[in-house]
């Protein structure tokens, strides 16, 4: 068992025992190798000033993708190759990118500079081309106050894209391949000034040690957990991360039945699902930036239990099932029955989510998914619904409804469900539904909308419903 962390940095090898490995690698990048051209701002990923492109094995080769260093601490990272924005120059000169972004001038204060610049950079190593639209959608995680924006997309699509070098050119993988090959059977354990994270390289070595310390935190993705380390003092003493464990990043088809490994990344569910899922799809482009569906995992946002989280109400209705893994096998339980109360869940001190089993849809089903925040993108919901209905002959033979933000846990709305069984899905009868549906949830007042406000929501989704739904209601009678 190893008692260090072994990453690289730019082409060079660090191992990284003790008390460093419970910082952010931002941290560690600006203090201890002096790369300060990686900024920090916000500390909780949400303006991309720290951005670096994270490098992991996959199919048997490093694939990099952009991730926030300031909620990416040094013990998620270890057997990964980090490259910062001065890693994007290794002779000096500026690359194509950085050139677009004096030509265009794409820069004012400079401070949110790096981090656009590394992830245009990522945004330019999978691809030779890009447009607008693909342009805006890498950088929505990358926040500026002073350019407008305007002069920042002007200069990505002023890149001379011919001339950029890609990240296998710049850091040729094969030593640092080796060398991971090398590490990536033995588990990690570090221990320093009372606390102690644990890295298994098996899912029963997890189940191990998470029987024997059963106050045991685990650490996924941590785009939530690792902003409450930075923002609210939030310091577990025994964390368990799984970002070496081998069988959890499988994701696949079976029998209709989709099956999500617990370390499938948001961005790869949603590169899976594109054309097999498509409203799903939408939601999750919705549900952060690149950097964050790069980091963040399924099973982290289920298990995080938050009664605002972007992909429950979608898990409830599909009546998703969790695989648990503990010292006495393994069990499967409803998502349904999953939130026993808030922030509690059937989840026993020993066992871990290992997949989430996900029925797909018929064709003739009507599903759709709603978020509502203040901004449209990267931004914490203020509610969330998702419904699922099968109309033939004019009437709701089969109806599944899901709310988020209106109680302590995301729930589904039975009574409403009943009521719409059966009828047409007219209008009217939907004001109706939404009525039934006020009597069933119990929302607070917060900074994101009082009580009244999130009644209303409650309401007005079922309408949305309606009107979005004209087409396929319409198709769904004459059948």
């Amino acid at each position: 068992m190893r008692d260090y962390l072994l990453f690289y940095v730019n082409g060079k090898e660090y191992r990284v025992s003790g008390q460093d490995a419970f910082q952010p690698l931002s941290s560690f990048l600006r203090y201890k190798l002096d790369a300060t051209g990686t900024k920090v701002v916000c500390e909780e990923g949400d303006c991309g000033a720290c951005t670096i492109l994270s490098g992991r094995i996959k199919d048997g080769e490093l694939q990099y993708k952009p991730v926030n260093s300031c909620i990416q601490y040094l013990y998620q990272l270890d057997l990964a190759h980090i490259v910062t924005v001065e890693g994007l120059t290794p002779k000096g000169e500026l690359n194509p990118v950085q050139q677009a972004m004096v030509n265009c001038h794409g820069a004012q204060c400079g401070y949110c500079t790096p981090g656009f610049i590394v992830a245009m950079c990522g945004l330019f190593d999978k691809q030779k081309k890009a447009s607008e639209c693909q342009i805006k959608d890498a950088l929505i995680g990358n926040l500026c106050r002073c350019t407008g924006y305007d002069s920042i997309i002007k200069a990505g699509l002023a890149v001379e894209v011919d001339k950029v070098l890609s990240l296998k050119q710049l850091y040729p993988s094969q030593a640092i391949l080796s060398q991971f090959a090398a590490h990536k059977k033995e588990s990690v354990c570090i221990k320093a000034e009372g606390k102690t994270v644990f890295l298994p390289s098996s899912i029963k070595d997890a189940i191990s040690f998470k029987a024997e310390n059963k106050e045991a935190v685990i650490v996924s993705g941590g785009t939530d957990m690792c902003v409450n380390m930075n923002k609210r003092a939030y310091d577990p003493q025994t964390i368990i991360s799984f970002c070496n464990i081998e069988g959890l990043s499988e994701i696949k088809i079976e029998k209709n039945i989709l099956a999500v490994g617990s370390r499938i990344t948001l961005s790869e569910l949603e590169e899976f699902i594109k054309d097999r899922l498509p409203e799903f799809h939408h939601l999750l482009w919705l549900f952060g930036s690149p950097q964050i569906r790069h980091a963040g995992t399924l099973a982290g946002n289920i298990a995080n239990a938050s009664p605002i989280a972007d992909t429950p109400p979608f898990l409830f209705v599909m009546e998703a099932q969790l695989e648990l893994s503990g010292s006495s096998g393994t069990r499967t339980v409803p998502i349904n029955q999953f939130y026993l109360g808030y922030k509690k869940l059937d989840l026993k001190a020993d066992e871990i989510i290992t997949r989430i089993l996900i029925p797909l849809p018929e064709k003739q089903e009507i599903i759709r998914l709603y978020k509502v925040s203040k901004r449209k993108n990267l931004d914490i919901s203020t509610n969330t619904a998702a419904i699922r209905a099968t109309i033939k002959n004019g009437k709701t033979e089969k109806i599944a409804i899901a709310y988020g933000g209106v109680g302590p846990v995301v729930f589904r709305l039975p009574k409403t469900e009943a009521y719409l069984t059966g009828k047409e899905l007219s209008l009217p009868n939907l004001v109706e539904a939404g009525e039934i549906a006020v009597s069933e949830i119990t929302p607070i007042s917060d900074v994101r909308g009082s009580k009244e406000f999130r009644n209303l929501l409650a309401k007005n989704i079922l309408l949305k419903f309606f009107y979005d739904t004209d087409e396929a209601r319409e198709a769904a009678c004459h059948k």
